[in-house]
């Protein structure tokens, strides 16, 4: 059971989304763990930079599906719910949304540019690479701050519980498989 404390908001709909970026929060601290290695040189050699990169890639990839599963609910059924309430077409969903392509921009950037073989990257060109990464990071962790103490005490204050009660059904699905 949750503990009221531990959520900024007072709904269901915005505690299973802040539930959520506790999860999604947990996971990031995994791979940003390994963008800061690379920040401050802590590798002692390729070998172990190149093993360090390599789970750093597989954490990411494991990253995704659950952050692609909890924007595309908050994109389907959190934002056009309360954009019945506060419009889109300019305001905190918009940026909200921008928001969103930016971190899938850094990580698809991440990607992109890691594809090839390890042994063929210097140091410097993997922790060149783990910028991105640690960029994402820095922007899903301000992404999470705007969500719940803009728009979640938003919803607080302008949704009716006779929209919220069907958008606690349509968040419940789990962002994990």
């Amino acid at each position: 059971m949750w503990e009221e404390q531990k959520f900024q908001t007072k709904n269901k709909a915005t505690r299973i989304l802040e539930n959520e970026h506790k999860y999604l929060q947990y996971l990031m601290e995994e791979w940003h763990a390994i963008v800061l290695d690379f920040a401050n040189n802590r590798h002692k050699d390729m070998k172990e930079a190149r093993a360090a990169f390599k789970e750093l890639r597989d954490r990411l990839k494991s990253f995704l599906e659950p952050l692609k599963n909890h924007t595309d609910k908050e994109e389907k059924h959190f934002f056009p719910a309360l954009a019945l309430y506060i419009g889109k077409e300019q305001g905190p969903i918009m940026s909200i949304e921008e928001e969103h392509k930016e971190i899938e921009g850094y990580i698809g950037h991440f990607f992109f540019h890691s594809r090839g073989d390890l042994e063929e990257y210097s140091y410097e060109q993997l922790r060149k690479m783990t910028e991105d990464a640690g960029e994402a990071f820095e922007v899903l962790i301000l992404h999470f701050v705007k969500e719940e103490t803009v728009l979640f005490p938003m919803v607080d204050r302008v949704m009716l519980t006779k929209d919220l009660e069907p958008l606690v059904e349509d968040l419940r699905s789990l962002i994990t498989q």
